[in-house]
């Protein structure tokens, strides 16, 4: 019997995620993922008006709120059956690309990036050949071996005064890193730099959404940022889209490729093998036809084999989720009845239900919205796939890995953040037209069903409600993180993240780094200590993780 490595909180995610495996001969052999939280939502909504039901599921998370709020007003609208006005589309979707733009840019270099980059390590290179290393793979405008200089000495006084501050209880000089001094000096100091830039990133999102997190402006029938279609409220929102895609052009994607170049063996590592995305951005009312990121399901990893999904084949499991008992079933007919129990890895093991697409599971986020979009022949994603392939001088086949799924993050950021500038240019000549209507009254029925569908940073996100006299009868949502880190299913087949980590290289169970980078690439939104349990001598490894 192998070892038994268990990270449990798991941290630099949003909320409590459990990751046990098996490790025997240097690779895992099973794995298990477990939420670790519960928050029932879906019951507190019962009986409340369908209108307030996007200001309630916010707040499952603070890190994605719009796109809660987005799905939940969707599938009210398509309930009592109203049709938004164009600005409130194109507004909703500007909204969406900034989130894109500032989630991803966080994930990389604030959550994922210390899986890749030896902070300590940065503590040996030399300033000079860091600049000039710089200047050959980055546009940033800062740098020169005086910055760098000083980014090391900042460095310094960290470890000087055994306060590493978020750099800390890392494992540094663990073999896995791969990244010379001057590469790990520059990426801490980007690392540095998008914390200046995130907060600046995320104000995009109070111009057209009052606050952020927990935006205020979505509303059932639109939104309700009419005073807001100024030049100068527009203007500013511009400003921001401007500095933040620029920092994607000339250090995010860059950086990416960099640090891809030195891990080319972890294309064939944490890969999966079905794909799904709702896909979203509707550039018209006509969906899914006009959805800027597709819509499609790929299973067997078939690029050419690529079909439009259909939420009616989607169904829950909860054989190994602490709740009751019962049948898989669709979304729309869904209960949540919780059943807390021991955590068994042969019997029930988490709080995450085990969502199935025609009764498999399904990778969701950007490597799949990215593969769909690339084999459907989408231009903006298939040019940006196919140059960094040819840059990295690697196959295709590599998009089915962790090093795949992280380098799509960083490109459909690129993508979708140059698409930002048409809809706002579309929102300008509206209002020059003198068009500013953001909203379309409606009036609530007694009865109604209806689903809102869209793709957001972490994944495919779907929200199913039911009005019975003007009230929510029942209200179910599958979202990202349990596509991806849900448990087995009913026949016993793994989710995403128990199937990446199969086969993953743990050079030193004590210091699982591996698993954490496959783990973090799916950007989990489910906090810090390792067990590494020795079933030999049953010994027990407590290492906190930063």
């Amino acid at each position: 019997m192998g070892k038994r490595i268990t990270i449990d909180p798991i941290t630099r995610i949003e909320g409590h995620l459990r990751i046990e495996v098996e490790v025997e001969g240097g690779k895992v052999k099973n794995a298990w993922s477990s939420g670790q939280m519960f928050r029932g939502i879906e019951m507190i909504l019962k009986g409340r008006d369908p209108r307030d039901a996007h200001h309630f599921v916010q707040r499952s998370c603070g890190v994605c709120t719009y796109t809660h709020a987005l799905s939940s007003v969707r599938a009210v609208e398509a309930a009592v059956g109203v049709k938004i006005p164009e600005n409130a589309r194109i507004i909703r979707n500007l909204l969406h690309g900034a989130q894109f733009q500032h989630d991803h840019i966080v994930h990389f270099y604030h959550l994922h990036a210390l899986d890749w980059v030896d902070i300590v390590s940065a503590l040996k290179a030399d300033p000079a050949k860091t600049a000039q290393l710089s200047d050959n793979v980055s546009n940033a405008p800062w740098g020169g071996s005086a910055y760098f200089r000083q980014v090391k000495e900042r460095l310094q006084t960290f470890v000087d005064s055994g306060q590493l501050g978020p750099f800390n209880n890392a494992y540094w000089g663990h073999p896995a890193y791969k990244l010379p001094p001057e590469a790990n000096l520059m990426a801490a100091s980007h690392y540095i730099e998008a914390l200046r830039l995130q907060a600046k990133a995320v104000k995009m999102h109070a111009i057209f959404g009052g606050k952020n997190p927990h935006l205020q402006s979505l509303v059932v029938g639109g939104v309700t940022s009419v005073r807001d279609l100024n030049p100068d409220r527009i203007g500013q929102f511009l400003y921001l889209w401007k500095e933040t895609q620029k920092f994607v052009k000339d250090v995010y994607v860059p950086d990416l490729l960099t640090v891809a170049s030195f891990y080319k063996d972890w294309g064939a590592i944490g890969g999966t093998t079905n794909f799904l995305c709702w896909g979203d951005l509707p550039e018209s009312d006509k969906e899914p036809e006009s959805l800027f990121m597709p819509r499609g399901v790929m299973m067997k990893r078939d690029l050419k084999g690529v079909k439009m999904s259909d939420q009616e084949k989607v169904t829950e499991h909860v054989k190994h989720g602490w709740y009751e008992d019962g049948d898989a079933k669709h979304p729309s007919k869904g209960e949540t009845k919780p059943q807390h129990g021991e955590y068994k890895p042969e019997a029930k093991y988490s709080w995450l239900k085990a969502p199935r697409y025609d009764g498999e599971p399904c990778e969701v986020g950007p490597l799949a919205r990215v593969l769909v979009a690339y084999a459907k022949g989408k231009k903006e994603i298939k040019d940006v796939v196919e140059s960094t392939l040819k840059k990295l001088n690697v196959p295709v086949d590599a998009l089915f890995s962790t090093l795949g799924r992280t380098a799509a993050r960083g490109l459909e950021t690129l993508v979708i953040g140059d698409a930002m500038e048409g809809w706002i240019m579309q929102l300008v000549g509206n209002v020059k037209k003198g068009d500013t209507q953001t909203y379309q009254s409606w009036k609530m029925p007694d009865k109604g069903m209806g689903y809102g569908l869209n793709d957001v940073a972490r994944g495919a996100l779907g929200h199913w409600i039911e009005i019975e006299n003007k009230k929510i009868k029942n209200y179910q949502y599958v979202v990202p993180s349990t596509w991806n880190l849900g448990p087995r299913c009913e026949k016993g087949k793994l989710g995403p993240v128990e199937e990446s980590l199969i086969g993953t290289p743990v050079a030193d169970p004590k210091r699982p780094l591996e698993i954490l980078r496959t783990v973090h690439s799916f950007d989990p939104c489910i906090a810090c200590g390792v067990h590494v349990i020795d079933p030999d001598s049953n010994q027990v490894y407590k290492v906190r993780v930063v």
